[in-house]
């Protein structure tokens, strides 16, 4: 199936400030892979059955990556909804914790959070058995580590990872929108990109309001 995704702005390779941008720009999408990026009106005009997903003014860029992935997975918990304790990671919930069922389950459901800040790429090193196996049924990909699993530990700054204080799903919140990025929207590649609310500097922190993996719409902001 080819889908079109449409947006006000679409930077291909944000990282890299040579890169072209389209206005009215769009990437299609065929069967997981990039198929073209470009102005929307030329993308449509060739391609003129494709289904159209109209993002309206919003920002289309590469997904982000986040560098705490096993901070975030491997000792934070990730609240069920129904224990009633909202959706922010809870700061070493995780650790001591024995029973590799509860992990997996609190695993699934922050890689499932992240989506929803645009995240497409996470880092490890992943030492649970059950983290490593949601990481790698989420879709997500997986970064090697930067540093030895302690090296993000809360108070300590993490070799590329966030401040240790900050234990956000959101990559936005500890490091600038050009550093956050994951890879370039490239023909031929696996179509993971994000969508987020315009802001004059880029993305902000919290403003992501869809996320495609492999060509999959795994979230949309209600």
């Amino acid at each position: 199936m080819l889908t079109l995704h449409r947006a006000a702005l679409v930077l291909p390779d944000p990282a890299d400030p040579t890169a072209p941008s389209h206005l009215d720009g769009a990437v299609l999408v065929r069967d997981g892979l990039i198929e073209a990026v470009g102005p929307y009106a030329e993308l449509a005009a060739a391609q003129p059955t494709a289904r159209v997903r109209d993002w309206g003014d919003a920002l289309l860029t590469p997904g982000l990556r986040h560098p705490d992935g096993h901070r975030l997975l491997e000792r934070a918990y990730h609240p069920d909804p129904r224990e009633e304790l909202g959706d922010a990671p809870v700061p070493d919930g995780l650790v001591g914790e024995a029973d590799e069922a509860r992990c997996g389950a609190s695993a699934r459901r922050g890689l499932q959070r992240m989506l929803g800040f645009g995240v497409t790429a996470v880092a490890g090193p992943f030492e649970r058995a059950s983290v490593r196996m949601a990481v790698a049924r989420s879709g997500l990909v997986a970064l090697p580590g930067a540093g030895s699993p302690g090296a993000a530990g809360a108070g300590s700054p993490g070799p590329a990872g966030l401040p240790g204080a900050v234990w956000s799903l959101d990559p936005l919140v500890g490091l600038p929108f050009v550093e956050a990025v994951h890879g370039r929207l490239t023909v031929g590649g696996r179509a993971d990109f994000a969508v987020f609310a315009p802001g004059a500097d880029g993305p902000r922190a919290g403003g992501c309001r869809a996320a495609v993996l492999g060509g999959r719409l795994v979230f949309r902001r209600r």
